[in-house]
Order: structure tokens, then C-alpha cells, then sequence
């Protein structure tokens, strides 16, 4: 299948190399040509614009940071909207706003183009191995169509309803886990200013009811080692999804107390200048009101993960 994708970048990158590897043929975009120097090797073709991806494709998909993003390339100067076939399909891949990507359907479907919300979920990591929750919003007919690229995308595509559905869905599940760190530093802190040494709690957080689920163990990859560089994603764009999900809340007016909460510490930390650090790095906001230092040496750490292989 001849598939455009565009934006290049953490995410995007393993997600087109993954499509080229499950046999599709992908013409490419981004604003840094050298982030497309392995696609090229495999056999992608280069565009100049995101009218020329969407020329040559039967189904474009985007990866790129947020909303302005990607309205400009959808709807801007030489930008999708402009080179796409009627009968084509878009799939924005991207933590995106619903509100933004029910208006580009409307203005897509005047070209008779089906757009579909796609955000993905699993990380740098998951991108990379293909271990990536991708949610559909839109026309599920268009979903089952093209499902087979999908799935060489990531290897657990769920359609989840109408235009948009996806996006606030990926909403729903970045902001609650953002809430959850938060939540995180808080208790933490209160615990080891309690006498409790970090080491101690963080094995008693992983051995009760919600440890068992393994929620606590990504704690042991930025906020117990204190090391928060490079990101596995970095804060500014968390910040923006929890932006995000406070504007649903807004425009269906349901209180987003713990969110906003949340989006407060993330601020702060993003007026430090912490924008591409990880996004756990807010956490240590926290510690540093406490007056407390909960980390974990990275020798201990591995050794408590060894002990359930």
C-alpha cells in the first residue's frame, strides 16, 4: 500500500520504519530531512511538502507534537489539504486536541477525504518493537481498511468510536497517569519525611494491591535514580496533554481539580527551563518543598527488579 507519513520524529520515526518493514511502500515528510536517512536507506521516497506526501499516498498518517502542528500541516501552505485524491484517508497519530481534529474532518470531508484520530500509546520503546495501543476515532469502516497498516504500526489498534473518540481517550489516559505522579511525589515525600527510607516504601508500594499491577515500577526509571536525562518523554509535551485534557473539561464543564493541580506543577517546572527533560522531572518540585532526598542508587534498583524475574 502506498502510505505518506509525516513527522519524523521520537515517536514517528520507528512508526514509518515499522510500516516499511511490514511491506508497505511510504513516502515521507519532516521539517529535518536527516530524520528521514534511514527510511531513505529502506527504500522510502522523499517530499518536499506535506501536499506532495499526500499526492502520492492512498493514506497519510501524522506524527507530530501538537494541535499547531498539526493544523499547519494539514490545513496550511502546500499542506495536505491540498494534494489529497478524493476517496483518500488521514490518520493523525498525534496527542492531539478532539476539537481541532473534528474541524479538520469537516474541512477534509469536503475533498471526500475519511480523517481518523490515532494516537498512539507505549512510548520511544513501544514505538520502536511495535508494543504500541493505538486508538481510533472516526469512520470504522475507513479503520477496518486500513487496519493491516496499522498493524504493522502496533500491535494493539482499538477502534474506540467517532471523530475524536481517540484523542480524548489518549486524554483521558495521559492525565490520569500525569495525576498519578503527582500524587506520587506527594505521598512520597510525606512517607520518607515519616521515617520510612525510599528504598523501604517504594518495596511496599510494589508489593500491595496497586504495586501488583506494576504501576510503581517505572518509578525506579527518573524519580528514585533522580535522573531525568535523556527523556523518555519529555515535559513539555506532557504538560501539553494535560493542557489538553483541562480543556475538555472546560468546553464540557467538568471539574479537572487534581488536573489543573497537576498542570500547576508542570509550569513551574517548564518555567525552570525543564521543558525537554522528562516529564517525572515535575516530581522533584516536591522533594525539594519537603526538604527531602527520596533517590535509590541504581545498583539497589536493579537488584529489587531481579528479585520477581
Amino acid at each position: 500500500m502506498n502510505v505518506g507519513f509525516i513527522g519524523l520524529g521520537t515517536m514517528g520515526a520507528s512508526i514509518a520504519l515499522n510500516a516499511i518493514k511490514g511491506g508497505h511502500s511510504l513516502t515521507v515528510h519532516d521539517i529535518n530531512k536527516d530524520a528521514a536517512s534511514e527510511h531513505l536507506k529502506l527504500g522510502a521516497v522523499w517530499a518536499d511538502t506535506p501536499k506532495a506526501v499526500a499526492e502520492a499516498s492512498e493514506v497519510v498518517f501524522t506524527s507530530l507534537p501538537g494541535p499547531p502542528e498539526v493544523e499547519a500541516v494539514v490545513l496550511g501552505k502546500n499542506g495536505l489539504i491540498d494534494g489529497f485524491k478524493p476517496g483518500s484517508a488521514y490518520f493523525d497519530l498525534s496527542t492531539n486536541s478532539p476539537t481541532v481534529i473534528r474541524d479538520i474532518h469537516s474541512a477534509l470531508a469536503k475533498k471526500d477525504v475519511q480523517v481518523l484520530d490515532a494516537p498512539v500509546s507505549g512510548g520511544p520503546d513501544g514505538a520502536r518493537d511495535g508494543r504500541m495501543a493505538i486508538w481510533i476515532g472516526g469512520d470504522e469502516e475507513t479503520y477496518n481498511e486500513y487496519l493491516p497498516v496499522l498493524n504493522s504500526m502496533g500491535d494493539a489498534p482499538y477502534y474506540v468510536g467517532p471523530i475524536g473518540a481517540g484523542a480524548v481517550a489518549k486524554l483521558v489516559h495521559n492525565c490520569s497517569g500525569y495525576i498519578l505522579q503527582t500524587a506520587l511525589a506527594e505521598t512520597f515525600t510525606m512517607g520518607v519525611k515519616a521515617g520510612v527510607n525510599p528504598e523501604g516504601l517504594w518495596q511496599a508500594l510494589r508489593k500491595g494491591a496497586l504495586g501488583r499491577r506494576r504501576v510503581f515500577d517505572t518509578l525506579s526509571r527518573q524519580f528514585l535514580p533522580g535522573r531525568f536525562d535523556p527523556p523518555d518523554f519529555a515535559l513539555k509535551l506532557a504538560r501539553k496533554d494535560v493542557a489538553l485534557a483541562c480543556e475538555v473539561g472546560r468546553e464540557f464543564d467538568v471539574p479537572m481539580r487534581l488536573a489543573h493541580l497537576t498542570l500547576m506543577e508542570m509550569t513551574e517546572a517548564l518555567n525552570r527551563g525543564w521543558e525537554g527533560r522528562d516529564s517525572r522531572v515535575a516530581m522533584t518540585l516536591q522533594t525539594e518543598r519537603a526538604g527531602v532526598d527520596v533517590r535509590v542508587s541504581d545498583n539497589r534498583i536493579a537488584e529489587i527488579l531481579a528479585e520477581d524475574t
